[in-house]
């Protein structure tokens, strides 16, 4: 685990770190020391904690004009005993949503599990950002999690989509592409 790194290209555009209305503003990062952990798991230092023990995050790039945050996510999505969408609601999307942000992407690729609880949080983020025609679009979650998503029924409040060659775009495309297409999917 601590060789997957959160992708990297799009920091000559954007660094969640440097940037003032980010919640990981001035945090500082090791590139030798790695303390975080999945389990027994040591992960890359780059990743970012935000409370959860068994998630960890990356906000790869924000946009305050056009209104949208691309996140990468790693680990486990544990609702059932964690509730982590309500520590990523609280402490990540809410800090954002009220800076500008109503339209999330998140990257799944390494959400290996997901345990699902009620939807009650979901369904009350999906009314926050509809309000504002904003959306949540989940990108490349692997079958397994997607599975236990789908069954949970959380794909009334949340797109779930593939886009398997998302590191070869430009997020302005990325956000475009999926823009238009929850667009269509609405009409």
């Amino acid at each position: 685990m601590q060789d997957i790194e959160p992708f990297y290209n799009w920091r000559h555009l954007y660094i969640a770190d440097e940037d003032t209305q980010s919640p990981f503003y001035g945090r500082t990062y090791s590139e030798f020391e790695y303390s975080q952990t999945l389990y027994n798991y040591y992960i890359h230092p780059q990743w970012d904690e935000f409370g959860s023990r068994t998630l960890y995050l990356k906000i790869l790039f924000a946009d305050y004009e056009e209104g949208f945050a691309i996140i990468e996510l790693i680990g486990e999505w544990n609702d059932a005993i964690e509730n982590d969408i309500m520590t990523l609601r609280r402490e990540i999307t809410d800090q954002l949503f009220f800076k500008g942000i109503i339209k999330f992407i998140f990257i799944a690729e390494n959400v290996l599990n997901f345990h699902s609880s009620d939807d009650s949080y979901y369904e009350e983020w999906h009314e926050q950002l509809e309000d504002d025609k904003g959306w949540i679009s989940i990108l490349n979650m692997p079958e397994q999690s997607k599975y236990d998503f789908k069954r949970a029924r959380i794909t009334h409040y949340i797109e779930l989509m593939e886009m398997p060659q998302w590191r070869t775009l430009k997020p302005e495309l990325i956000f475009t592409m999926i823009d238009t297409e929850i667009h269509k999917r609405i009409a």
